[in-house]
């Protein structure tokens, strides 16, 4: 893969922030996917779940030739893409749809090519935005989660995984 487009460059972040996600994920044991620090809070379940609907929900409507975030609400468009996602409930077939999504998504947004990706699109707030913006807004949102996960991590007693790469 060579990286001398930005829809290059950016799809290279996201496959950096998916490995971040998957490994915080690895790191916590599959009887802890339940553990939620509070009761307004997700379970490490549910963040990963969410980080791999939205995941879908990007690459899917930012992929598609009529693409816009307000084409149907936040909800129907999760319904849409992340269909079959709930049933996922353990470590390894999380992990794996987590993979897998992510090569299909940067597949999908591969072939729509780096001209599609330069022409804007309706986000959720209604305001217009170019579709490559909102790759690195989906980025954002799965570092946030990556976070989320090591704090988590952290409040299990564990030692998140981006501090055990740090430290070697």
């Amino acid at each position: 893969m060579k990286l001398d487009t930005l829809l290059e460059e950016t799809l290279e972040n996201w496959g950096f922030a998916r490995q971040g996600v998957a490994d915080e994920l690895r790191n916590i044991p599959d009887k802890d996917y339940g553990f939620r620090p509070g009761t307004d809070s997700r379970s490490i379940l549910e963040v990963a779940q969410h980080v791999l609907e939205s995941g879908l929900m990007m690459s899917g409507e930012l992929s598609r030739p009529d693409g816009d975030f307000q084409r149907k609400s936040y909800e129907s468009l999760l319904r849409e893409y992340g269909r079959g996602v709930a049933s996922k409930k353990h470590k390894p077939e999380i992990l794996a749809a987590l993979r897998q999504a992510h090569r299909d998504g940067e597949g999908k947004l591969r072939r729509a090519g780096e001209i599609h990706m330069l022409q804007r699109i309706r986000r959720f707030d209604g305001k217009m935005g170019t579709r490559l913006a909102w790759i690195n807004h989906g980025i954002a949102h799965e570092e946030y989660h990556r976070g989320q996960l090591a704090l988590y991590a952290r409040l299990l007693g564990l030692i998140p995984a981006l501090t055990q790469q740090i430290e070697g």
